[in-house]
């Protein structure tokens, strides 16, 4: 047993979160070890071959680009120094059972126009350029408050953004509505929603900015495949002096009077005063802390938080139809299939942006975290089998073939998800309610990154919340140095 008597900070997990805690807090000149059980960095942004192939392992398909750029901004570094980005242009088709195709393309006219020819005489294209453009003008004034701790109602206020409170206490099924467009485009703009395992009636308003992100910043992805980023991210990180412990699964995380005393692995026992876990903050709370007073009520109300499932997942060995001829147009990076019953479907071909990446392709099917328990993991398989017997998503392919699998007990297993999930589903409840903050109310010293502490999915998000725990940290040895001295 090997007992680290200098005190780091320990970051517990190499995700997004904690590799930007990790290198922010290195370049401030402070010590940092990483803990991570996996033999690599990216969490459910990380990636893996087989059969030869090369597949991004998680759920995340889009990036934020102004909100990485941002995140590697704050490290003093420029995202495009690091990862080459790929426009999509369209970002994404939906697919409608029984209905039209509607491709969501950068352009906001090009989009509209196809939507008058999908609803001719019927004014949608206008419509929809009004509400993109009212929506894009919220996101601007709120998007600022993605980069501030707690966005309450005095960053909301010094922001200028005070007028947009009622649009943020509404769901996304009232934002829609109000917008007067036909039910089935509501439904192509709600598809995100899906990938949450919710309806648009629990959603959060602020997934209407999805469509403003697409028009107005574009969708992105790395060409070389979404684990480009953390990668870059841990070079960073270790050229900053980060320490990095893989295959070391932490056991406990122990408090004595109040605080973080020690992290405890199988192989090594590391004395410290500050943890940043970006593992699951519910399943930190629940299952590490060891000697802390948590409140009863905290702890109930934590437990009954509604849970996000990764979802089934199978990774596919594919011969595209036409994607090496010029004249032909390139098939959609991202396939959405929409039944009128039940939750969407995703055809993910990153061969239709990089030539690398060919040959390979994902289908992923969200489903939500009740049911995939109720059902068990014999459920789970017997349902991706059957979205592999499916025929719409194989119309670009002259052949395809599973190669591997997951399914949410394999995604828990695997990952170390907590009871199976991400994070919990941001609800439009939630989403007023706040995330748990960065800084742990009850423990002194733990401190939170990763998507349980912020407003969205996007690995960009994670990025974002590993730079704002890093600077609570940061904040709090101040604060300590300037009480020793005034003491």
């Amino acid at each position: 047993m090997v007992i680290t008597s200098a005190e780091p900070i320990v970051v517990i997990g190499a995700g997004m979160g904690g590799l930007t805690a990790a290198a922010w807090l290195a370049k401030k000149g402070r010590r940092v070890v990483v803990l991570e059980a996996l033999e690599g960095p990216g969490g459910l942004a990380s990636g893996f071959s087989t059969d030869g192939l090369f597949f991004d392992a998680g759920p995340y398909i889009l990036l934020d680009r102004p909100g990485l750029e941002w995140a590697f901004n704050q490290l003093g570094e420029e995202l495009s120094a690091h990862v080459v980005l790929e426009r999509l242009d369209p970002a994404y088709h939906v697919e409608l059972e029984n209905g039209p195709t509607i491709a969501m393309f950068g352009d906001l006219d090009k989009t509209a126009q196809q939507l008058d020819k999908t609803w001719p005489g019927a004014g949608v294209g206008e419509r929809y350029s009004r509400f993109v453009k009212r929506i894009g003008r919220a996101y601007d004034q709120l998007r600022p408050l993605q980069y501030v701790d707690e966005p309450g109602p005095l960053a909301l206020m010094r922001h200028g953004a005070l007028r947009q409170v009622p649009l943020l206490l509404q769901p996304l099924s009232t934002v829609l509505a109000r917008a007067g467009l036909p039910g089935e485009l509501t439904e192509v703009l709600s598809i995100w929603t899906h990938i949450a395992g919710q309806r648009a009636q629990q959603a959060p308003s602020t997934m209407a900015f999805v469509p403003a992100l697409v028009h107005g910043y574009g969708a992105y992805v790395p060409s070389g495949g979404m684990s480009e980023v953390p990668i870059a991210l841990e070079k960073i990180a270790r050229r900053a002096g980060v320490e990095f412990r893989y295959g070391a699964q932490v056991q406990e995380v122990c408090c004595t009077n109040g605080r973080v005393s020690l992290v405890k692995t199988q192989e090594e026992h590391i004395k410290t005063g500050t943890v940043i876990s970006n593992a699951s903050a519910l399943g930190t709370y629940s299952n590490l802390l060891q000697g802390a007073r948590l409140p009863a009520g905290f702890l109930r109300r934590l437990r009954r938080l509604p849970l996000q499932s990764p979802g089934v997942c199978a990774y596919l060995s594919v011969e595209y139809k036409h994607l090496s001829a010029p004249t032909r147009t390139r098939p959609p990076y991202l396939r959405f299939r929409l039944s009128r019953e039940g939750l969407c479907r995703l055809l993910i071909q990153p061969g239709t942006v990089s030539d690398s990446r060919s040959d390979t392709a994902r289908l992923l099917a969200p489903v939500s975290h009740a049911w995939a328990k109720k059902i068990g993991p014999e459920g789970q398989h017997h349902y991706l089998d059957g979205l592999l017997q499916e025929s719409w998503w194989r119309s670009d392919f002259t052949r395809a073939r599973a190669v591997a699998h997951l399914v949410p007990r394999e995604w828990g297993d695997r990952y170390h998800l907590y009871d199976d999930s991400m994070n919990p589903v941001m609800t439009s409840r939630l989403m007023r309610q706040g995330r748990l903050p960065h800084k742990s109310p009850f423990v002194e010293g733990l401190y939170f990154a990763g998507s349980a502490t912020h407003p969205g999915q996007w690995v960009s998000f994670c990025a974002i919340s590993g730079v704002l725990a890093a600077r609570q940290v940061h904040s709090q040895r101040d604060k300590n140095v300037q009480g020793k001295r005034t003491t």
